[in-house]
């Protein structure tokens, strides 16, 4: 389970040093094979390898025919990157995914339980504040008795 925030900045080459706090687990679950992609909030997504998988194949089964299920296929599957965790637990983010989250040298890394979600600081800055407008409306349909 993978949560929390992190701070990171990345190295000349474009490389993310994954925490340590999370490096054992992702070694464990995926022997370091990792998956990073575009995310329709302009940010990145940071799976195990295990986890993307059935996540891939699901969005690959819809129609190649309609326009919504391309369109999503083409975000997510077409820019999906295989990586590989290096000694070091770094991993290299494309100049071009980069580029799509407007991800220069900073980032945010949050945990989302089976994967991360990678942020410029300042696009995370505009979404945190999104959430804080939303107020008592953040909490969807169904999740009203949800205790935190």
């Amino acid at each position: 389970m993978f949560q929390g925030p992190s701070e990171i900045s990345l190295d000349a080459k474009g490389r993310l040093a994954i925490p340590t706090r999370y490096r054992d687990a992702l070694r464990l679950e995926s022997d370091g094979h990792l998956v990073i992609t575009a995310h329709p909030h302009r940010c990145l997504l940071l799976y195990p390898r295990s986890a993307w998988e059935p996540i891939r194949n699901t969005i690959m089964k819809t129609s190649g025919l309609n326009r919504q299920t391309t369109l999503l296929q083409g975000l997510l599957v077409g820019h999906a990157d295989d990586v590989e965790m290096d000694s070091t637990g770094r991993v290299l983010i494309s100049p071009a995914l980069r580029r799509f989250a407007g991800i220069d040298r900073e980032l945010i890394m949050l945990g989302q339980g089976s994967h991360f979600k990678l942020w410029n600081p300042k696009a995370w800055d505009k979404q945190f504040e999104e959430i804080e407008k939303l107020g008592p409306d953040l909490v969807p349909a169904g999740m009203e008795d949800l205790s935190f």
